[in-house]
């Protein structure tokens, strides 16, 4: 067991897989249903890092030591901590083991152990569940025992070849390392978001203007505050200016400062962001909608790198490296004389976009479980988790308010269930039909047994012909599913029927890609 855990930590796969595996040969090692390993952070907060037997929306979850009696009590010890069957304390884990999932959790044998990669504080913790009560006799914990010194060996050097890339990376300190596990804000095991991270994690430290684009919703403030992290400004403040809630006749002040009587009410001199932010990074969030007067100004800033305090002429130095993220189309807006092409091109340097998250299906559960979670601590919840129905519902479904609206979809659905009676000391679940999710039906589809395309169908019709009255205008949803089919029809040609390079063209993973070719009618399973 030792040897092949040494193995897998060994090998050179990305760190969250090399987790991932080692779960998954201590479940098999000990013959047990769920396996969790979860990091420490410095604010006492357990992260998921991996898991194999516990429900996909687990490696969301986040859980404060002080809210679970069973996680502080294993943290409290440095051997193993076995819980009686009858143990009154809470488990954590209710209703998270991916095989009972939709009934009610039995009585089973739980067992746990602090890891340390240090004497003076944990690592984290690695958590054995199983459904038969006696399968950790005492052999198997002091089997697990022994286990620990390996696990943590691995770890260390996990831990230290990782601080070794970050280096060869930025070229610089360890400034800004971080620990397998802690916390980055942002949740995703997808290939769209994991290659997104890793292109932040390069140019974090370059100094470049970044723009971030992306639709409303896919947490571009969290993106910002990755790439300030991990730069070599990380020490020094980050400011963020919401440029559309910037009223105009206050925004100049507000970005440059003032002096005293610059205006009525300038009762002293206020310096503005600029000057908070000097030697760190200025987020301006949703800068698309700053009006064309300050554009002019701001461009004079960065160009020449001094800013002037309204009511004065004399000139201070600023030393701030600008991260800017927009919603809109900047560049449909240049050629619309909405925005400076000037600006533009000075923002731009280095144009990041953000996936949605419809082009992130493995994550949804993911960040699905993480709201779970905080739900479940604000509302004082024994425990809340999606049905299998739920589950799909939100797999189904397009997103187009993104991460924010999946946050808000469970916390109504939590809302909902207490409105309507359910006890908090019960396991809550999440039914599909609280989600209330408009999911879009499969009709309008063709034929499974046509060939893929669109070329014989009635959308590809309406997209040709022009209507004639509005009962002849097609469905919003038709058109945009014909316009898909044929993107899909037309990058499957031209790969030669490859679909992991259809998807790479479409820009989307290939798992995606096949699901959207299921909903769309293109195919009849995955396996085809």
């Amino acid at each position: 067991m030792e040897h092949q855990l040494l193995k897998d930590l060994s090998q050179e796969l990305p760190d969250g897989v090399r987790l991932e595996r080692a779960a998954s040969a201590i479940r098999q090692a000990f013959v047990c249903d769920a396996v969790g390993l979860l990091s420490l952070d410095q604010h006492d907060t357990l992260h998921m890092v991996a898991a194999s037997g516990l429900a996909h929306e687990a490696l969301g979850r986040r859980f404060v030591v002080g809210q679970h009696p069973r996680f502080a009590a294993i943290l409290s010890r440095h051997e193993p901590t076995w819980f009686e069957p009858g143990s009154l304390l809470p488990d954590p884990y209710d209703g998270l083991l991916d095989d009972r999932k939709g009934s009610p959790l039995p009585v089973h044998d739980c067992l746990g152990v602090p890891l340390y990669r240090d004497p003076d504080r944990a690592w984290g913790i690695l958590t054995l569940d199983a459904l038969t009560t006696g399968t950790f006799d005492e052999a198997a914990r002091a089997r697990l025992q022994q286990l620990v010194l390996t696990l943590q060996a691995a770890i260390r050097v996990t831990e230290m070849e990782r601080e070794n890339r970050r280096l060869r990376q930025l070229g610089t300190s360890q400034q800004g390392i971080e620990r397998i596990g802690e916390t980055t804000e942002i949740l995703g095991h997808s290939e769209a978001i994991q290659s997104l991270l890793h292109e932040l994690d390069l140019v974090a430290d370059s100094d470049l203007p970044i723009l971030l684009l992306g639709e409303t919703g896919v947490g571009k403030e969290l993106f910002a505050r990755r790439l300030h992290r991990h730069s070599r400004r990380s020490r020094q403040p980050m400011v963020q200016v919401n440029c559309a809630a910037l009223p105009e006749s206050l925004a100049e002040s507000e970005l440059f400062g003032h002096v005293k009587g610059a205006f009525s009410g300038a009762t002293s001199d206020r310096p503005g962001r600029f000057e908070a932010a000097q030697g760190g990074t200025l987020f301006l969030d949703e800068v698309g909608e700053l009006p064309l007067s300050l554009q002019a100004k701001l461009l004079r800033v960065l160009q020449n790198g001094e800013i002037q305090r309204l009511g004065t002429d004399q000139t201070i130095k600023t030393d701030v490296r600008v991260i800017a993220a927009t919603n809109r189309n900047l560049k449909a807006n240049t050629q619309a004389g909405l925005f400076r092409a000037d600006l533009y091109h000075r923002l731009s340097v280095y144009p990041i976009p953000i996936p949605p998250l419809r082009d992130r299906d493995r994550d949804i559960l993911i960040l699905a479980g993480h709201f779970l979670e905080f739900n479940r601590a604000r509302l004082g919840l024994r425990g809340v988790r999606l049905s299998f129905g739920a589950e799909r519902a939100l797999q189904q479904y397009p997103w187009p308010g993104n991460v924010r609206e999946l946050e808000h979809v469970i916390s109504r659905a939590a809302l909902k269930m207490l409105s309507r009676g359910a006890s908090r000391d019960q396991v809550l679940t999440i039914e599909a039909e609280l989600l209330d999710l408009d999911i879009p039906t499969e009709d309008n589809t063709p034929d499974d047994t046509q060939t893929p395309g669109i070329s014989s169908s009635a959308a590809d019709q309406t997209s040709t012909a022009t209507p004639r009255s509005l009962a002849e205008i097609p469905p919003l949803k038709q058109t945009v599913e014909a316009c898909e089919r044929h993107a899909i029809h037309e990058a499957l040609g031209v790969a030669g029927q490859n679909w992991a390079q259809a998807a790479k063209a479409l820009g989307l993973d290939a798992s995606n890609l096949h699901k959207r070719a299921k909903r769309l009618g293109l195919k009849k399973g995955l396996g085809e």
